[in-house]
């Protein structure tokens, strides 16, 4: 176990799976308590028993949290649980459709709303009362397709787009109070999203999300976990307001960069997190 979060209080959205789960188990490895947070469908229950299996302090929420009422009770279970609350991860979100604008279905488009700007939105407001007592911190995931757009993934981006500026605005004005607000940017991440078994990827864009990198793979999920930590730790005092693009030179590279990338950059690295559902898509199709 480390202690660069030693003594704070975390709740990490969407913490059931994928890079969820990694911020989560990364986070409980370094001294926080966690509230892994999710859907009733997400295996949070689950995340919270291999954390308490490994050594760490965790407590599972279930709960659509683009609810003011649900976000509410979100931090008041870690006030009640821990004490207080330090560090808000937004990370829920989905990825219901890729297709053409004219293709794209208002359900999806509306379950993006939901998902990916209304429960950043109501979870930030429920926390920063408490945020504001211990001068924390709000890390909230935004994407490469926020910055660059992506064809057949307009909307997606545009909800990403919609965090990173909500995030700037929240910390020049929360400057004043001590909270500081960040974003973490991933590009391709191995999850479900980015499988076409799993996710609504065709086999067209799953090889071309890898090509697309200069490194010439997906990042994992730890990877980007590691980016989380360090903004959500006192490491990064002088930091708000940022996007941290975790996305493998994808916003630099230019036509099939991975195809040119060195055999030890396609390597992934180890897991160290025991991680078992990086791959798990509960978020990712509508209900």
């Amino acid at each position: 176990m480390g202690n660069r979060l030693e003594g704070k209080v975390a709740i990490v959205t969407g913490g059931g799976s994928g890079i969820g789960e990694a911020i989560a188990k990364k986070f409980a490895k370094e001294g926080a308590s966690v509230v892994v947070a999710g859907l009733p469908e997400d295996p949070v229950e689950d995340v919270v028993k291999g954390i308490q299996e490994q050594g760490g302090t965790a407590v599972p929420f279930t709960g659509d949290l683009s609810s003011l009422a649900i976000a509410n009770s979100c931090v008041d279970i870690a006030v009640k649980q821990y004490g207080k609350l330090d560090i808000l991860i937004n990370n829920a979100g989905t990825f219901p459709e890729t297709n053409m604008l004219s293709d794209f279905s208002e359900e999806a488009f509306d379950y993006l709303l939901k998902n990916n700007i209304k429960t950043t939105f109501a979870m930030s407001k429920a926390a920063l009362p408490e945020l504001q007592k211990t001068k924390g911190n709000i890390v909230t995931a935004g994407s490469e397709s926020g910055i660059l757009g992506i064809a057949q993934n307009a909307p997606y981006g545009g909800t990403k787009g919609f965090n990173h500026a909500f995030t700037k605005g929240l910390a020049a004005e929360q400057a004043q109070t001590g909270v500081r607000c960040n974003v973490v940017a991933p590009g391709p991440i191995d999850t479900g999203w980015t499988h076409k078994e799993t996710g609504p990827m065709d086999s067209k864009m799953e090889q071309m999300v890898t090509q697309g990198t200069l490194m010439g793979r997906r990042g994992t999920p730890e990877e980007v976990a590691n980016v989380y930590l360090f903004l959500a730790s006192d490491e990064a005092s002088y930091i708000t307001g940022a996007v941290y693009p975790v996305d493998g030179g994808t916003l630099i590279a230019k036509g099939p960069a991975g195809d040119q990338a060195a055999a030890s950059m396609k390597k992934q690295p180890e897991d160290d997190l025991n991680l078992e559902h990086s791959k798990d898509s509960h978020t990712s199709v509508r209900k």
